[in-house]
């Protein structure tokens, strides 16, 4: 185990993340729920609702909208199956232009649309994603529940992807071999790991694949 603890809420050296969607692991949410430590209360369940902006050429950069924010991450790397991301920008509405040039449509891998306006609501810049042929934005409500095996933050997620119901499990560290663990000691070794952008894109039929179960 790693003699770095992880904190949850804060921002740590970029993490090693387990992540699968199917539509059952009632068995391995009971026993990640067992062997958790206690958790900060404001992360025992959570409920959020978000937009991830889908790009048919793009499979390394994550973009969604949360609170009115965009927030990308892009891969980095994979180490023993497990997934590296960094973050890549955080941004506000109203977006300016230059961010959009230069930050965010670059990230999606697409032609640039035209840019007219100094600055773009969040309205007026999902009209331009579902204006275009290769971009889509996706709902996806979440409702998670938090917990800590192994040092690692994971957690149980009911999610909603435009109204079709999934489930996802998660172990994240900054430790590949507290991941590791965590995967045996809930009996998911194995398991294939499936990321948002690849679950998303699966579901509403950009995948010919199905989920993990």
């Amino acid at each position: 185990m790693s003699t770095t603890n992880m904190k949850i809420g804060e921002i740590s050296k970029p993490r090693f993340e387990f992540r699968t969607f199917g539509q059952n692991f009632e068995e391995a949410a009971k026993l990640m729920a067992r062997l958790s430590v206690p958790i900060p209360k404001k992360v025992w369940e959570r409920n959020s609702d978000e937009i991830y902006i889908l790009s048919k050429t793009n499979d390394i950069n994550n973009t969604k909208i949360r609170d009115g924010k965009m927030d990308i991450k892009t891969f980095v790397q994979t180490v023993d199956g497990l997934e590296q991301w960094n973050p890549l920008m955080k941004g506000e509405f109203p977006i300016a232009k230059e961010v959009l040039e230069n930050d965010v449509f670059p990230a999606f891998k697409v032609e640039m649309p035209a840019l007219t306006q100094d600055t773009y609501t969040i309205e007026e810049f999902l009209a331009m994603i579902e204006g275009h042929k290769d971009l889509q934005g996706v709902k996806v409500h979440k409702h998670r529940f938090g917990y800590m095996v192994n040092d690692t933050l994971c957690e149980v997620a009911e999610v909603l992807i435009n109204g079709a119901k999934v489930c996802t499990i998660n172990s994240e560290s900054t430790e590949l071999e507290d991941i590791k663990k965590t995967l045996n000691d809930i009996q998911l070794t194995g398991t294939e790991n499936i990321n948002y952008l690849q679950a998303i894109k699966r579901v509403i039929g950009w995948i010919n694949k199905p989920l993990a179960n």
